[in-house]
């Protein structure tokens, strides 16, 4: 029995520690086994930021996709998996408003970078095990430990899969609120894991509330009436040693700034804003050889190949997945034609048509869209050959014709990588008699320098200039 317990009213006041580097605590697993808790402070931002950051983020956050406000701790998830190329780790923000958040845990390791509010944060901690819980809920308080945060303090925090955490304000009764943070999961698979889970983790529909556990109810009831108002604490700082008359001082002049920014960021500019710079058609000579146009009139020879790409990193497309984009790029072909290249069509029509050949006010690589339907067909679309991958990352169509002086097939696709949407337009022509060679020998140069680039340019503006507007 250590000699506070022994001797009541006897309080150990150790002077406080200067520190020349980041101050941190490592706390221990009280039973030992599982892995420690880290917190480090890692610098002070100035008055009132923390309050006008956490008004900022929490505005952007609510209008994210993945939002969700759930258990006292709105979230919202800005990294997804990548478990096909071995990448398990995930990023979510989070933010812990002026009544703080329960006790919980997660089965997965867990790494955070965060802000603290303009009152300063508490952060409560237990390593109780379920078996301890299980023989005695008492030892769910006995195993917790606390760490007090300063105002408007960037820090980090790190602890492993099970460990019970708790974050509230510094003061109770308080309009501050306690964080806002990043966080990241080393592991999305990690701990354990029931199969339904692992079903949502796998398909990146996993969410930081369903992935988060609550205490049982022994646990429960047990802090509805308990007093953690005597945990064991570490209080780290920066500009001054807690409890002193300089930190009393400077907590009431950064929670008076705080609220003043606080409120006066709601009336803000909110908004954020992202560029591209104008994607650009690059022309190859021949399709990669992932392409299905590899396989189109392969039973002859192929006189003319031309094959345009436009690569372009815009997170509102890559999120649709490459079939919903590729049936927006085929509707936009007919729906949004160029200008210019439907007036050469006009014009190429106005001069085979006595010769008897195709007609279409659609660009020769994609005019079959308009074909009469057929037994495949994409979006709607009749389409000679269509294919795409299970994580619907890659989708491709084969669209084309037989005329009477030429066989013509192309290659509409998309490639998603990340947010990198890659949208190709590919050709191959087959002439069959003296006029289609004459034929391609006259259109060749515009074909591949201006129609089809042209062509794809204006799908995918359409594509985009639609998705943005939403």
């Amino acid at each position: 029995m250590s000699v506070a317990q022994a001797v009541p009213g006897l309080k150990l006041s150790p002077p406080p520690r200067t520190v020349r580097s980041f101050p941190s605590v490592r706390l221990a697993a009280v039973n030992g086994g599982g892995l420690p808790v880290e917190v480090s402070l890692i610098g002070q931002l100035g008055h009132g930021a923390g309050n006008k950051l956490f008004v900022d983020v929490m505005a952007r956050q609510r209008r994210h996709d993945s939002f969700r406000d759930e258990l006292d701790e709105p979230s919202a998830r800005i990294g997804d998996t990548n478990l096909q190329q071995g990448d398990a780790t995930s990023l979510y923000t989070f933010t812990v408003g002026a009544n703080g958040h329960p006790f919980h845990r997660h089965a997965g390791h867990r790494v955070f970078t965060a802000v603290s509010g303009s009152g300063g944060a508490r952060l409560r901690f237990s390593t109780a095990t379920d078996a301890d819980i299980a023989q005695d809920p008492a030892r769910f308080i006995a195993a917790m430990r606390c760490v007090e945060i300063p105002p408007d303090c960037f820090f980090t925090v790190r602890f492993g899969g099970g460990t019970w955490h708790q974050f509230t304000p510094l003061k109770e009764n308080t309009r501050h609120p306690a964080l806002f943070a990043i966080s990241c999961h080393t592991n999305e698979l990690g701990g354990a894991l029931s199969e339904d889970l692992k079903q949502q983790v796998m398909a990146n529909q996993a969410t930081l509330p369903g992935l988060t556990e609550l205490p049982p109810p022994s646990v429960a009831a047990l802090l509805r009436h308990a007093s953690l108002a005597s945990l064991p604490t570490i209080a780290l700082s920066l500009d001054a040693p807690a409890g002193s008359w300089h930190s009393a001082l400077c907590s009431i002049v950064r929670r008076t700034v705080g609220g003043l920014r606080g409120y006066l960021a709601r009336w803000g500019n909110r908004v954020g804003y992202w560029w591209n710079s104008e994607p650009k058609v690059i022309a190859f000579a021949e399709a990669p050889a992932d392409s299905l146009l590899r396989g189109q009139l392969n039973d002859g020879p192929v006189h003319y190949e031309d094959h345009c790409l436009i690569s372009m990193t815009e997170p509102s497309l890559s999120r649709l997945g490459t079939k919903k984009l590729l049936a927006g790029l085929l509707e936009a072909f007919v729906q949004s034609p160029p200008p210019s290249v439907s007036a050469l069509m006009r014009l190429r029509n106005l001069l085979v048509k006595p010769l008897g050949l195709r007609t279409s006010p659609l660009g020769c690589p994609v005019s079959s869209l308009l074909s009469p339907p057929n037994d495949n067909v994409f979006a709607g679309f009749p389409v000679r050959e269509q294919t795409a991958d299970v994580a619907d990352t890659q989708c491709q169509v084969v669209l084309g014709a037989n005329d009477k002086h030429l066989q013509f097939r192309s290659c509409v696709g998309v490639v998603i990588s990340g947010d990198r949407v890659d949208f190709t337009l590919g050709t191959r022509v087959r002439c069959t008699n003296l006029f289609g060679h004459v034929y391609m020998t006259l259109i060749e140069h515009v074909h591949q320098r201006y129609i089809a680039p042209t062509l794809l340019r204006q799908a995918v503006e359409h594509l985009l200039h639609g998705q943005l507007a939403r």
